[in-house]
């Protein structure tokens, strides 16, 4: 079995900046302030021959309150599940009380710990780790931001676990199954949501928007099936972004957009629809992901207003007719359940393949049921298809004059091909290209009797000049 190694510590220690290089990635936000880090994450490292899980949490300070004190509960959940926890302090800064509030309280748990003094570049190491030594466990001198120590340090506190096969060291933690990216804007409810579909508090949720600063993967098992939740920062709108790590946690979303096969849009149903919610939509449609619209926070409306929201709904998201729509109450899992089916329909007809003799029929029949219009006297002609490519699905259509096919004809195709292949919950892309004509940068090589004609034409033409000149 991988090591679960997990780092605890006051905020702002470098316990991301350990976490980025012990993955070997860029997953964990770092910035010089603290309380960046709010849920726990996790990644697969691998230092030499050692393999291990990886977690990384948010600070703990001991006089934590409101949304500190949720996330200080995440870091001692994470103690619980690792195997080997690394108590992180800083090196420039000395001994902390809350540095020995965190190792009393691994020598109760029974933990096996090590302390690891980081920022310890340009100083003697020796003098540096004076402090900790009270804090009675074994200390290690490290400098997260440049590497150095880091590979001795692993070594030395994974000893005494046995060295893995490559094989084995890979994808403990990779994301598995379908990947559902939960997305919206601030405070709409996707931690409380992501929450009740892993059905345990795994994440934090504070009512704060702008809670979740980063992209948590959570690979899990549901009935058989593997699934990854993604929970994502909410996306406000540009001119409401003033901290960078706020801009650091969109990227952050956006890329897990483009990451997942499957979207969860949440709406807040209590405050209807935002601009920043089409364009939001938009994103995930120009991404080509499959998608699923959530209505969150519909228990307690009354009729009326609910029936304003699913006016609204008609009207303004048209172009994601193709997607299902869930009207649900993460807070108490009201039609919850119901999201996966939607999601599995989605999944399966993102990541669907069709023969190509069975699309080129299909092409076939919609031609002849509706022809595509004449170009200059020429009729458009549409010859066969082809799939090229799956999430979202794409069709390769190859015929003559197909640049001059006007969009109402490619969203006839579109319909046409999604009804039939009963392709649900998302989009559908087409892709047409017409046969270079093979002649065209060919000399045009004439008969002799064409050589003859041109002739003929040109005394006929020297004639005329002759006589109206004589005229």
């Amino acid at each position: 079995m991988i090591p679960v190694v997990a780092l605890v510590g006051r905020p702002n220690v470098g316990k991301s900046t350990l976490f980025n290089r012990l993955t070997r990635s860029n997953d964990a936000l770092v910035a010089d302030m603290p309380g960046v880090t709010r849920d726990r994450k996790y990644g697969e490292g691998r230092v030499g021959s050692h393999g291990f899980i990886v977690v990384d949490t948010g600070g703990i300070s001991g006089n934590e309150d409101g949304i500190d004190a949720v996330m200080a509960g995440q870091s001692l959940l994470a103690i619980e599940e690792a195997d080997v926890v690394l108590l992180m302090v800083d090196g420039r800064a000395g001994l902390n009380p809350a540095d020995e509030m965190i190792a009393q309280h691994l020598r109760r748990q029974g933990k096996t710990a090590w302390v690891v003094v980081n920022k310890t570049d340009g100083l003697d190491p020796d003098v540096a780790m004076g402090d900790f030594y009270a804090l009675g466990l074994q200390a290690l001198p490290i400098a997260a931001a440049h590497g150095r120590g880091v590979t001795s340090m692993i070594e030395e506190v994974l000893a005494g676990y046995p060295i893995l096969e490559e094989q084995e060291a890979q994808v403990e933690l990779q994301s598995k199954g379908i990947r559902i990216s939960v997305v919206g804007r601030p405070n709409v409810g996707k931690s409380t949501l992501v929450n009740r579909m892993l059905g345990e508090d795994r994440v934090v949720v504070y009512d704060h928007a702008g809670t979740t600063r980063d992209s948590i993967y959570i690979p899990y098992e549901r009935h058989g099936k593997d699934y990854t939740l993604i929970d994502t920062a909410g996306v406000r709108r540009r001119k409401s972004i003033h901290e960078a790590i706020e801009k650091f946690s969109i990227i952050k979303t956006l890329q897990a957009i483009r990451d997942a096969h499957v979207v969860v849009c949440v709406l807040d149903a209590r405050e209807g629809i935002s601009e920043q919610d089409l364009h939001l939509l938009g994103f995930v449609l120009e991404s080509g992901r499959a998608l699923v619209i959530a209505v969150n926070k519909w228990d307690g409306m009354t009729q009326e207003q609910k029936d304003e929201v699913r006016r609204q709904l008609d009207r303004r998201l048209t172009f994601t007719h193709f997607a299902d729509l869930h009207f649900i109450s993460a807070l108490h899992g009201t039609a919850v359940g119901d999201l996966y089916k939607s999601v599995d329909q989605a999944y399966e007809s993102a990541m669907s393949k069709w023969s190509t003799n069975r699309l080129t029929k299909l092409l076939q029949d919609c031609v002849q049921d509706h022809q595509p219009p004449m170009v200059r006297g020429r009729r458009i002609k549409l010859r066969y298809a082809h799939q090229g490519g799956s999430n979202p699905p794409l069709f390769i259509v190859h015929g003559s004059m197909t640049d001059e096919l006007p969009s109402s004809y490619k969203r006839y195709l579109e319909n046409r091909f999604a009804d039939i292949l009963s392709i649900k919950g998302t989009p559908v892309r087409f892709e047409f290209r017409s046969g270079a004509n093979p002649f065209a940068d060919k000399p045009k090589k004439l008969t002799a009797r064409q050589v003859r004609e041109q002739a003929r034409q040109r005394r006929l033409v020297r004639n005329i000049k002759r006589r109206e000149n004589k005229g």
